[in-house]
């Protein structure tokens, strides 16, 4: 029987109340495209010394965090974190050839995760350049992104489910891919603000992956200690287990 029992980490908090924040500034960008779309995206251009708005706020606060990911940093979760040294607590004479098998796999379930997330931006993209879709819309979906990133986190994440394959967040190969992932639609819309975003996400996946092929024991519950269940302190899958857990029994009935 799964235990269902709710710990309140404060990693979990932090999350939970993050999330929040992430939902009512997408709310507002949404408010703002509704009632003057030019406007809305009028803000993104403007510059801080003419007229700071919430916008300049939200780049500010994101080319911090990315920082962030590209330092060793106490603050981040350990799925992003196990990527450190100072987080790598290494198995006592773990298999280096299971660790070989372990990386071979990872690689090709991430490059077709890779693919399938490339293909459907791609077609995000080519309605863009038809007048389908405007700059004004692909800021909305960098927003929609925004909130699907904690979705992934604390509810549902369809590259876990369907592509990695991995028990939680913390064992995740590509965790830290979700600043290129969100702002992959910034590349379209040719602002400093939405380039300096893209690439400085760009960056951190790049760090990640150097991360990943010169460390590879550190991402490996089975060569780093720190990544067993009984070792983390995050528990940020807890709703999503219940979720799963409640799917799991809907198609089992």
């Amino acid at each position: 029987m799964h235990n269902s029992k709710f710990i309140p980490t404060p990693k979990m908090i932090g999350y939970l109340i993050k999330f929040g924040l992430r939902i009512s500034a997408f709310i507002a960008m949404i408010v703002l495209y509704i009632i003057d779309k030019a406007a809305f995206f009028l803000y993104t251009t403007t510059s801080p010394f003419d007229a700071l708005n919430f916008m300049h706020i939200m780049w500010i606060i994101f080319i911090g965090l990315m920082t962030l990911h590209l330092l060793p940093s106490p603050v981040l979760s350990m799925g992003a974190g196990k990527s450190c040294k100072s987080n790598f607590n290494p198995i006592a004479d773990y298999s280096k050839s299971n660790l070989q098998s372990f990386v071979k796999d990872e690689n090709k379930k991430a490059l077709k995760c890779m693919i399938v997330w490339l293909v459907g931006n791609a077609i995000i993209g080519l309605l863009y350049f038809l007048g389908i879709l405007g700059k004004p819309e692909l800021l909305l979906l960098t927003g929609f992104y925004f909130i699907c990133d904690y979705i992934c986190i604390l509810i549902f994440c369809p590259f876990q489910t369907f592509g990695m394959k991995n028990k939680c967040c913390i064992n995740c190969r590509i965790y830290d891919w979700g600043h290129f992932m969100m702002f992959t639609p910034m590349l379209f819309v040719g602002t400093f603000y939405s380039l300096s975003l893209f690439f400085m996400g760009t960056a951190v996946i790049v760090h990640w992956e150097i991360m990943w092929r010169k460390y590879p024991e550190r991402f490996w519950y089975g060569s780093n200690q720190t990544l067993n269940c009984n070792n983390c302190c995050d528990k940020t899958c807890q709703i999503k287990k219940a979720v799963n857990n409640g799917f799991y029994t809907l198609f089992k009935k």
